[in-house]
């Protein structure tokens, strides 16, 4: 089970009041609270027996902004990193050092958003692999042969969709390793991809069904045969500078260099003593009880 953090941790923020999870200095620990929970119901639920969690190390790479300046400008603070409000950014390292005490590994890359790690991981871990995000980018990763779905937890890990090829072109009336060609055209203003001006789900996914990729698309731009309306030439003509890159700043990095890594899910906690002072420093009991109970009873755990 791979783990997108970041998407977890902020729904957590956003789901729980701070007023309903505070420590005992009145710090709020509802991201902590509720990621938490989030692990229990996940590996009580799921029962994986391998699980990492995917951390930004880099929320918007140099790299992807050298290709579409706009990529997430619209979440840029005028300082310099990302807009993050500022009662949850000190819960990001709570988050860490409970994971820690737990022995569940999280792990990061330099130049790169957890979306990649999680991509990267997703082809190099042994199948069956589930990945765990509200992040609709992540569709791409969904790989029948491999073994690889995608929980989308859009909706909250209690209402998790667990999605296949078959689900993913259901949805979105693609193949699940075009969806970034799809997500280019479309466009997605949660990461400042304009998409083509006129070109919506619909003719997206008929374009993408009809041609492959956006590379074809391109090339089938210069045969006047091809058959597109004249309208939807020009739409696409007119955004052949931004197609050109986009489909590289939407795909999920595949290979992107990881050291050695543990991946056994533990079925007790690896530092007891640090994890009993995580819990009263930060009112955290039920939360670690829930996730520990959790952990202690897979099947894994009893065998």
């Amino acid at each position: 089970m791979l783990i997108d953090a970041p998407s977890l941790y902020f729904r957590a923020f956003f789901g729980i009041p701070e007023s309903a999870a505070r420590a005992a200095d009145g710090s709020p620990v509802n991201a902590v609270r509720g990621f938490l929970d989030m692990l229990a119901t996940l590996i009580r639920t799921r029962r994986p027996d391998r699980m990492v969690c995917a951390m930004d190390h880099d929320w918007r790479p140099d790299w992807r902004v050298a290709l579409l300046p706009s990529y997430k400008a619209h979440r840029l603070a005028p300082a310099g990193g990302e807009v993050v409000p500022d009662t949850l950014t000190p819960q990001v390292p709570v988050i860490l050092d409970v994971l820690d005490a737990l022995g569940i590994t999280t792990l990061g890359a330099a130049g790169y958003e957890a979306d990649d790690v999680l991509g990267t991981l997703s082809v190099t871990q042994p199948a069956p692999v589930e990945v765990v995000s509200g992040d609709r980018d992540l569709f791409q990763l969904v790989d029948d042969a491999r073994g690889v779905r995608l929980l989308y937890v859009g909706r909250g890990v209690a209402k998790l969709e667990n999605c296949d090829g078959t689900a993913v072109r259901a949805r979105y009336g693609v193949p699940a390793d075009r969806y970034a060609d799809f997500a280019a055209l479309r466009g997605d203003p949660s990461d400042g991809l304009p998409g083509v001006p006129g070109v919506g789900e619909k003719t997206a996914a008929r374009l993408v069904e009809r041609y492959g990729d956006i590379a074809a698309i391109l090339a089938a731009l210069d045969d006047p045969a091809a058959g597109f309306a004249p309208g939807l030439r020009t739409k696409l003509t007119a955004a052949r500078d931004y197609l050109a890159v986009a489909p590289k700043v939407v795909r999920v990095a595949l290979d992107v260099p990881l050291p050695p890594l543990r991946t056994e899910l533990p079925t007790a906690p690896a530092d007891p003593e640090r994890l009993l002072e995580l819990a009263e420093r930060w009112n955290l009991a039920g939360p670690a009880r829930r996730l520990l109970d959790a952990l202690a009873t897979r099947p894994q755990a009893a065998a």
